[in-house]
């Protein structure tokens, strides 16, 4: 019996992540659950972040490419007193502030100001940036490390929402490219006292924002799941290549 390929849906589903679930296979859930035969996201939530995913379905893939390099926004909770190897919750501590460390406002705020406009980051070594054909991430669970060079990237604005003894909660505003678990990082170093990142939330993508976004299982609790899909005409302007391609065969 031949394989059902679902139904040619065109459209953009904003899916509001949940923790736990790798992006694609969040995207898989979606897609079986709107019965769509073909669908793709624009950009990687690590398994632990939630929030924005752009799930593009059918002839909607043609915005992928200008969705990987849109600016993102992001909410994040860093956590004082402990680096990871990862640089964030998942992963393991290799440095451990002085007992009795603090961290006040000011200097919180000091800090993050310097963090503002261009900056270098090196790439963490959790990550899919490849070498050799190799993923990054591949060669760090062995505990390989390799020298990565720093990365132009821009932070447009980074806000401080709020600090409760060891942590504290940000709003980011960045280019394509940017690492939250190294910015957290690299705030921790600044401060002197190390720091991760504990949770991860993104807002925005390019034009998009979670605001419209449904969860996968108020998705999967429709009674038409489809419904919830953007159509083409809906999408802001400029995001696909041009009127023709809407013709175009998938």
């Amino acid at each position: 019996m031949a394989k059902r390929r679902g139904l040619a849906l065109d459209g953009v589903l904003l899916l509001d992540k949940p923790v736990g679930l790798s992006s694609n296979h969040a995207l898989q859930r979606a897609r079986r659950s709107m019965d769509a035969a073909k669908a793709g996201h624009t950009g990687t939530l690590d398994p632990f972040a939630t929030g924005l995913l752009v799930c593009c379905m059918g002839r909607a893939t043609k915005i992928s490419g200008a969705m990987l390099d849109a600016d993102k926004a992001y909410r994040a909770t860093l956590q004082f007193g402990e680096e990871t190897d990862s640089g964030d919750l998942t992963g393991h501590v290799v440095a451990r502030a002085a007992e009795g460390y603090s961290v006040t406002e000011d200097a919180l705020r000091e800090v993050l100001a310097r963090f503002q406009g261009v900056i270098e980051q090196v790439p963490p070594m959790y990550s899919a940036l490849k070498r050799d054909g190799k993923p990054l991430y591949e060669y760090a669970r062995q505990g390989i490390e390799l020298e990565r060079p720093p990365r132009q990237v821009t932070i447009h604005r980074i806000d401080l929402l709020s600090l409760s003894g060891t942590r504290a909660e940000i709003d980011v505003a960045c280019s394509k490219g940017t690492y939250i678990r190294t910015l957290a990082q690299d705030i921790g170093r600044a401060l002197g006292c190390y720091a991760h990142l504990a949770a991860l939330r993104r807002t925005h993508v390019g034009p998009f924002s979670l605001d419209r976004a449904v969860t996968l299982e108020a998705l999967q609790a429709m009674t038409d799941p489809k419904q919830a899909l953007l159509a083409l005409n809906e999408l802001p302007a400029g995001l696909l290549p041009a009127k023709q391609t809407l013709k175009d065969p998938l």
